[in-house]
């Protein structure tokens, strides 16, 4: 094993520890007035049931749906950076969000319960990718940025237009969803097993993406199927943006900033380490800021996507000057 290779290594098992931590914090951690003490008894067997039902009914689930959501929305924007070779790339810029925003809108002023909800969320974004697919077909990843791009401009005036002739009612609940929350998660299960299957995936086809990742011209001169390979990526990006999206409502930044801090954490541009790596530091962030989200306004509850966006945009601006120098 070379050194570089095991340099990387030593730097995965640092994050995965770091990750680990984040996880007993956000289990342990909260505004029911458990203390960390009484929580690792009922953790350890020897607490109340009020605890153990406080701990693995609800924030359990809750830190599951954080990590999956985090890593579907990294691996997503690491995926993306990948196919259309550009840094500003992100999980949404298909216009999944914006067509899972509109179904699920639309459910809602419906009256409609949370799995139908869902539902309408998952319609939604699969019109979505459907509509850019069929507009952009042919036209190489040029036409497929620039198609998802006004369609995502499209669904977010149908947003306002819904939210201005919402009951008032009903508006609050919405706002939350379209802010991002992970209140929505019912099945945290579902997208922590398609996180984990997603990087293994991300793993097996990495040197395809080092080699589509160096451009059009390397790609054509080992033989790699172009087009395949583009379609293949862009159904993969839209499925994991989908089930992130139904499962927490809208949240940005994760897919955009992961990825470049993991690559100039870890120097390096090799997806077989800048997968596993993106899709770990995601879910990290993602229920780190949900840990701030539900303690920071105790009793209240903020949308995770809103403090998600509040420390984004600041660390995106230093990563931005860090690659600078």
């Amino acid at each position: 094993m070379k050194s570089a290779e095991r340099a990387s290594l030593r730097s995965l098992l640092v994050l995965a520890a770091l990750a680990a931590v984040v996880f007993l914090a956000a289990l342990l951690i909260g505004s029911s007035g458990i203390g960390v003490r009484r929580a690792l008894e009922a953790l350890g067997g020897s607490g109340d049931a009020a605890t153990r039902s406080v701990l693995l009914g609800v924030r359990l689930p809750r830190v599951l749906a954080a990590f999956g959501v985090g890593s579907l929305l990294a691996l997503s924007g690491v995926l993306l950076q990948a196919l259309f070779r550009n840094p500003l790339a992100d999980p949404y810029v298909l216009g999944v969000s914006g067509g899972a925003a509109v179904g699920a809108l639309l459910a809602m002023i419906a009256g409609a319960a949370a799995l139908l909800v869902q539902s309408a969320a998952v319609a939604g974004a699969l019109a979505a990718v459907g509509t850019v697919y069929v507009l952009a077909r042919g036209g190489g990843t040029p036409r497929l940025l620039l198609t998802g791009v006004v369609l995502a401009s499209a669904c977010g005036a149908l947003v306002s237009v819904l939210l201005a002739l919402a009951d008032t009612s009903r508006v609050r609940g919405m706002v939350f969803w379209l802010a991002g929350d992970l209140e929505w998660a019912v099945s945290p299960a579902l997208s922590a097993g398609a996180a984990a299957l997603a990087v293994a995936l991300a793993v097996v086809v990495a040197r395809p993406l080092n080699v589509l990742a160096a451009g059009e011209l390397r790609a054509r001169t080992v033989g790699l199927a172009l087009e395949a390979w583009r379609t293949l990526l862009f159904v993969a990006c839209a499925t994991l943006t989908a089930l992130a999206v139904v499962s927490a409502g809208t949240v940005g930044f994760v897919g955009l900033i992961t990825p470049h801090a993991v690559r100039l954490t870890f120097r390096t541009s090799d997806h077989r380490i800048v997968a596993p790596a993106a899709a770990l530091a995601g879910g990290m962030l993602l229920a780190a800021a949900d840990l701030v989200a539900r303690t920071i306004a105790s009793p209240r509850q903020l949308p995770v996507g809103a403090i998600m966006a509040l420390v984004g945009a600041p660390l995106f601006v230093a990563l931005l000057r860090s690659r600078g120098r």
